[in-house]
């Protein structure tokens, strides 16, 4: 009788283990929804670095996590129609390449927790009213610091880059609310340097042509391309335009000497996305956005274009090539 109780016990144990296997919670799924201003194929670096930087903090697709990328194809007026397709899926966190999708994620909820990346300046761009503290919904990671004068930065760069020129064009987006933030630095370093400056507005394809033509027309010796998601998104035409002209340009980001132009100065935009996932990680785990500090980028990273020099007639100085971060054959 003793055989017979054992033999039961050993068929009924495995039984209970696996309903008590069974009876395990499934995981929580998480949805997180990224609006970026690039265009959707191939892959921006950025969501790229985003989807990395997940997943080593455990985060596996069709696992605990459904990542929906929306892409605005260098085309801003389209933020608060992809914003809005994000809010219907019930995303847990928004997250937002470029001041303008924020700004639109901002006016569309105040409910969504909202993490913001390639961002230069989020207070003069008017997203966040302290880098400390946030406040309600909205936190992230800048790619730029607030203050830092990365602007007048640029002018020095490319002058020390093409010794002797005194005239340069800056193109910018008066629609970006950082714009005007960005032409006061620019100009204060342009005092400092005797530097004359012409300014040039676009956001749209037809007001970059218009720009490009005045730009040419206007004597200027050389260019600095500010920050904008409508530029970053429509870099390769950007950067057509500047060869067409046979300018020297400075770009707010990598990207750009990526795909011809002659050189950037910048925060990584993919640092920056890297920033923004270890915040949507502590969102996820229960952090308030708010409460979560604005993380400010503390390098910037300077990268040169040969091939783009050449086609110049440009020699790079030696003490600039020394100084880059990166230099693109």
């Amino acid at each position: 009788m003793a055989s017979i109780l054992v033999y039961l016990s050993a068929c009924v144990l495995p039984v209970a283990g696996a309903l008590d296997v069974q009876a395990q919670p499934a995981a929580k799924v998480y949805r997180v929804g990224v609006v970026s201003p690039l265009e959707a194929t191939p892959e921006p670096p950025t969501v790229r670095a985003f989807r990395q930087a997940l997943r080593e903090l455990g985060y596996v697709e069709g696992k605990n996590l459904i990542l929906e990328a929306r892409y605005a194809n260098g085309r801003p007026e389209l933020f608060p129609g992809l914003v809005a397709g994000l809010i219907a899926q019930k995303v847990d966190v928004l997250v937002s390449g470029s001041n303008a999708g924020t700004l639109a994620a901002k006016n569309a909820t105040a409910t969504i927790p909202i993490v913001f990346a390639g961002v230069l300046d989020a207070i003069a761009a008017g997203i966040v009213v302290s880098l400390a503290r946030p406040g309600g919904n909205i936190t992230g990671a800048t790619f730029g610091v607030a203050g830092s004068g990365i602007e007048g930065k640029w002018l020095e760069m490319l002058t020390e880059t093409v010794p002797g020129i005194s005239h340069v064009a800056v193109l910018h987006n008066s629609a970006d609310l950082q714009s005007p933030e960005a032409l006061r630095e620019v100009y204060g370093a342009a005092r400092k340097l005797k530097i004359r400056i012409g300014q040039f507005d676009a956001n749209n394809d037809a007001s970059l042509e218009k720009a490009f033509a005045a730009i040419g027309a206007s004597g200027a010796q050389g260019l600095i391309v500010a920050g904008s998601a409508y530029f970053g998104g429509n870099r390769v035409k950007v950067v057509r335009l500047v060869a067409e002209k046979r300018l020297p340009a400075i770009y707010f980001f990598s990207l750009f000497p990526e795909v011809g132009g002659l050189m950037s100065y910048g925060g990584s935009s993919e640092d920056s996305y890297r920033r923004a996932a270890s915040h949507v990680d502590r969102i996820l785990k229960g952090a308030k956005p708010g409460d979560l500090p604005v993380d400010q980028a503390t390098r910037f990273e300077l990268v040169f274009n040969l091939k783009a020099a050449k086609a110049l007639g440009i020699a790079i100085p030696r003490s600039m090539l020394l100084r880059a971060d990166r230099v693109i054959e």
